[in-house]
């Protein structure tokens, strides 16, 4: 589906390689990507990997028609075909480009259709058993593990790769190595992109915060507030109920007091017929 109105195509996103840090935000709702389009969010992205988020991608499209959209794909897609069709569906919904953690096996089934595909380097944590969840590539070991790593995606025709908590000094790096765009998670400044998700931004969950991520707001808190004042509201509501203060005379319809008398003579059967 070719969408003219984008802010950014991949090749848009390929000539400012080098040139500026992009912002990027994963969104889980249409006032969530709304938002970020109108704060001027370069990069957005979200799920596309159950049911519920694939009907609401869609959603996101209409309320941010202008932005760059990837949309993350299921984890343990069986084969390049299904990971073909899933790609294809996804952008036919509207989404600019897919994220896929997979191997570069799979990466390049959906390259070789067109279907522009962001990988995931560094610490994955939908495979976070084989590493732990810590930091990726402190050791000159992982460092080149990462780097060969980054190449066969490099090669498997992804156009980019989050790189989620890597050193700082080391994602610089790698940055001037690749034709990738690495999108910094926990990786420093030295990168394409810096990656956040809008619950760390927004801070609306009850967990500590990540080291890499900063919150703005605490929704969490005005969630609470707001859910304090809903029970609140109803129990001022049952009260009043109870003794009689609602409904309110303002807020009752009010009758003729000879259509009421008439209309129930009516029905009592005892006015004319």
């Amino acid at each position: 589906m070719l969408r003219p109105d984008k802010k950014y195509s991949v090749y848009d996103l390929r000539q400012l390689k080098g040139k500026r840090c992009l912002t990027h935000i994963h969104v889980k709702s249409p006032e969530e990507a709304a938002a970020a389009e109108a704060a001027g969010i370069d990069l957005l992205s979200c799920s596309f990997d159950s049911p519920a988020a694939q009907a609401r991608l869609p959603l996101l499209v209409a309320a941010a028609p202008k932005s760059f959209l990837s949309g993350s794909t299921p984890h343990g897609m069986a084969s390049p075909a299904e990971a073909i069709r899933i790609g294809f569906q996804a952008l036919e919904l509207g989404a600019s480009s897919v994220y896929c953690s997979a191997s570069p096996w799979i990466v390049e089934a959906m390259a070789r259709e067109g279907i522009p595909v962001v990988g995931h380097l560094g610490m994955v944590p939908r495979h976070a058993t084989w590493t732990n969840v810590r930091a990726i590539g402190k050791t000159a070991t992982e460092a080149r593990q990462l780097y060969e790593q980054m190449k066969r995606l490099e090669n498997a025709g992804a156009y980019a790769a989050e790189l989620e908590l890597v050193p700082h000094k080391l994602a610089s790096y790698l940055c001037k190595k690749t034709s990738l765009l690495l999108m910094s998670l926990g990786s420093g400044s030295g990168c394409d992109s810096q990656f956040l998700f809008s619950d760390d931004i927004l801070g609306d969950y009850d967990e500590r915060i990540p080291r890499h991520a900063k919150a703005y707001r605490s929704f969490l808190k005005e969630y609470k507030r707001l859910q304090d004042e809903r029970i609140a509201a109803f129990k001022e509501y049952a009260d009043d109920v109870k003794r009689g203060r609602c409904p309110e005379a303002s807020h009752l319809v009010a009758m003729d007091e000879a259509v009421f008398k008439e209309a129930v003579e009516a029905i009592d059967g005892t006015g004319d017929a």
